[in-house]
């Protein structure tokens, strides 16, 4: 990142540009514009007319990251990066880290390549901090040093973790708390089953947001960190998440499992100052409320 910027007054993308960065000549200005280097609210923008407002954000990108963000996926996007940490968006339908059968198309490769900036022979890595399932989209975070990694998983038990669920039917009550001992023992399902020596305890919270004709979006806090737990616990409710048919889902209008990782808060591993990033619902889901 090269600069960024916030709105004070009204003005046009170029002549703003132009005025905080006298220094610069208008071609070059124009450059960042065509290849790129310009985001405001963190979306690419090309068009030099667009009308900035009070309190946009406008930054200004090197050549480098933008480069970069070419070798990713389709709607895979780097939210924020510094020294430290990497957080992303990812998308649905992408594993975050290999498994037996996918090593090449996930998260962990794809933001290797990114740092690399397409050269193999680079040293430059990232670690993992956590998982979302293949099916889930959303914010993840990865670090970028071992020691970064460690901080962080360090603290993860502290770590605010917020999704949005589009689900079949209503949960019990607007507002709650669903508990259970799940057996994660079988690589395929997670189910909920008696205090026992294969189980592990559960807690989720939830708030409905909006009630539809036949769905609900639902808010979910996940106390414990456990495999498939908002999965299980919202299908033992009677309301499973859209597209989720291992847990009992009927409808697929999305053609995707109806789950977004939306909030990420902890501390930062170097200011140990707490952070937030977020991600708005993607259109695929948003389309349905």
């Amino acid at each position: 990142m090269l600069a960024f910027h916030t709105v004070e007054h009204s003005a046009e993308l170029l002549a703003f540009l132009l005025a905080r960065h006298p220094e610069v000549k208008r071609t070059r200005v124009r450059q960042w514009l065509k290849h790129g280097s310009i985001e405001v609210n963190g979306r690419e923008t090309t068009r030099s007319s667009h009308l900035l407002r009070t309190g946009d954000v406008v930054s200004i990108r090197a050549k480098r990251d933008v480069r970069g963000e070419g070798l990713l996926p389709l709607n895979m996007k780097v939210s924020f990066e510094d020294a430290a940490l990497i957080v992303i968006e990812k998308p649905a339908n992408l594993l975050s880290v290999a498994s037996a059968k996918e090593r090449g198309r996930t998260a962990y490769a794809f933001l290797t390549d990114y740092l690399r900036r397409g050269h193999p022979q680079s040293w430059a890595r990232v670690w993992i901090v956590h998982r979302l399932d293949r099916e889930t989209s959303g914010i993840m975070v990865f670090a970028k040093t071992e020691t970064a990694k460690r901080a962080l998983q360090a603290d993860w038990d502290e770590t605010e973790k917020r999704y949005l669920a589009v689900v079949e039917g209503y949960p019990p009550a607007d507002l709650g708390v669903l508990r259970s001992h799940l057996n994660e023992s079988s690589p395929f399902k997670v189910y909920s089953a008696p205090l026992g020596d294969r189980t592990r305890y559960a807690v989720t919270h939830y708030r409905v947001m909006k009630r539809l004709s036949g769905c609900a979006l639902v808010e979910l806090i996940p106390e414990t960190g456990r495999r498939h737990q908002l999965r299980v616990h919202l299908a033992d409710a009677g309301c499973p998440i859209i597209g989720d048919d291992r847990y009992g889902a009927r409808t697929n209008p999305a053609h995707r499992l109806g789950l977004h990782a939306t909030s990420l808060r902890f501390s930062h591993p170097l200011s140990r100052e707490r952070v937030r990033f977020e991600s708005t619902l993607p259109h695929d889901l948003a389309r349905l409320l």
